[in-house]
């Protein structure tokens, strides 16, 4: 599949994979950001994507930020639907003590285009019964 792709600033990146078999392309920063310690930045890759209907864009942490640094995605997973055409902007939070530098071009966040079904709710009096009914938070065991 193709997804179409467009710079809106001369120093953006196309998004890359970082291995044949990788599921996500990175996105990259088109600017010199710092992350204050406990605080969230917005930061821009300078790219906007045209994604296929009944998909959309995923954007999740890089574990090397993540694990390495404390830097994560400000809303965990973030997700750009198919009819957006503006610009990927990624916001950053940084969990640890100290500041955190982003320079231009470094990997910020990755991108993974997902299927989706496009559903209808409705409203029912009752649900069909299962096995585990309403146990909820470690009902099923560790």
């Amino acid at each position: 599949m193709k997804v179409k792709f467009k710079r809106l600033s001369n120093k953006a990146r196309i998004p890359h994979k970082g291995s044949v078999g990788a599921a996500a392309h990175d996105l990259y920063s088109i600017e010199s950001v710092n992350i204050p310690s406990g605080q969230s930045v917005f930061i821009h890759t300078g790219i906007a994507v045209e994604i296929p209907k009944g998909y959309f864009g995923a954007i999740y942490a890089r574990s090397g930020l993540a694990c390495k640094y404390n830097i994560r995605l400000a809303n965990d997973v973030a997700v750009i639907d198919s009819d957006y055409r503006g610009e990927i902007i990624v916001a950053l939070y940084n969990d640890s003590d100290t500041p955190f530098f982003i320079e231009v071009g470094d990997r910020i966040a990755q991108i993974v285009i997902q299927p989706y079904l496009n559903i209808e709710f409705e409203e029912v009096n009752e649900l069909d019964e299962t096995e585990r009914g309403g146990s909820s938070f470690g009902s099923s065991g560790r």
